[in-house]
């Protein structure tokens, strides 16, 4: 296929990447923290995530300048729409390690990946509203991102000193996670199951109860009892895709396969603060067997991925 072809392929998914590298970044981090170990290695990532971002965002703007009306297409897709988010995520998240190092790259970062986010929300939003095009063969679990998404911005804003810019978007993911999942679990309960393309994206039923206990425990300071809720709803969550392995093994490689990285990082994140601040061997053999897992998962998940393009499996037409 011709190099334009390509390019006007090139999937706006492909920011799902930058969300598992920044998540493996700042579990690292955490880990660092908690465990002190000999060698930094979310030093060793965060360079190559931010470098992804970089060349991700500079290849997905050359698509926009080039073939607009593709990326309108995306744009107006039930599904691919549900993916434009993961470009502020990708900011939010890449702040969040930069906090100590770069304070004022972090506060670009988050301000900007804030705005664009809320500007995702309103849009998708409005196209959830609007359009008559949306069928319930079109939910999946990737429907998270775009709104629950804003969990995520009080994990750097309130160490920047944007306590209820934090507690704005926290309370809109807060309030419409149990929404969304109750209208992706009746499509998972009583329709067809979901296609092998999408079915990696049950992974990201962890992100929210996950990413909502970090954010919470950023927002009030401590652990209490709506924490501890929100913690073990993402625990057994975990456990549910877990008791699925076989399954997902069994899944052909698929772009979406990046959705296991960033809700694997998640609730190891809540697994890191939930040893730190509550403290027992059971906390901290759990951090550090999902730590392992998430790393290794990454890990793979680069391979293949460099796999599918070299062999020309990605930015390919539907």
């Amino acid at each position: 296929m011709d190099k334009p072809s390509r390019l006007a392929h090139f999937p706006v998914a492909f920011f799902a990447v930058i969300m598992g590298l920044a998540g493996l970044t700042i579990a690292w981090r955490k880990a660092e923290v908690v465990f002190k170990p000999v060698l930094s290695v979310s030093c060793l990532v965060l360079p190559f995530a931010i470098g992804t971002f970089m060349l991700v965002a500079a290849v997905y703007a050359l698509k926009l300048l080039r073939h607009p009306q593709e990326v309108a297409r995306e744009l107006r897709h039930p599904v691919k729409l549900n993916f434009f988010p993961a470009m502020s995520i990708g900011m939010l998240l890449l702040a969040i390690p930069l906090l100590d190092t770069d304070p004022e790259a972090a506060r670009g970062l988050w301000t900007a990946g804030a705005a664009l986010h809320l500007a995702f929300t309103l849009y998708v939003m409005n196209a959830w509203i609007h359009h008559t095009h949306f069928e319930i063969a079109h939910v999946s679990p990737a429907w998270f991102i775009p709104v629950v998404g804003n969990v995520l911005v009080p994990v750097a804003g309130v160490k920047l000193g944007m306590p209820e810019v934090s507690w704005f978007f926290f309370s809109i993911g807060l309030v419409f996670w149990p929404v969304l999942f109750t209208i992706v679990m009746y499509r998972l309960f009583f329709h067809a199951p979901l296609p092998e393309r999408l079915t990696p994206t049950l992974f990201i039923l962890i992100a929210p109860p996950a990413v909502g206990f970090i954010a919470y425990v950023n927002l009030t300071g401590g652990i209490d009892a709506f924490a501890r809720v929100l913690y073990y709803v993402g625990l057994l969550l975990t456990l549910l895709m877990a008791s699925n392995a076989l399954r997902f093994l069994r899944v052909k490689f698929f772009l979406s396969a990046w959705a296991y990285s960033f809700p694997l990082a998640a609730i190891t994140i809540a697994s890191l603060i939930m040893a730190e601040q509550v403290g027992g061997e059971a906390f901290e053999w759990l951090a550090m067997g999902l730590l392992a897992l998430l790393t290794t998962v990454v890990a793979a998940l680069c391979a293949r991925t460099l796999l599918a393009v070299a062999r020309r499996e990605i930015c390919v037409e539907d």
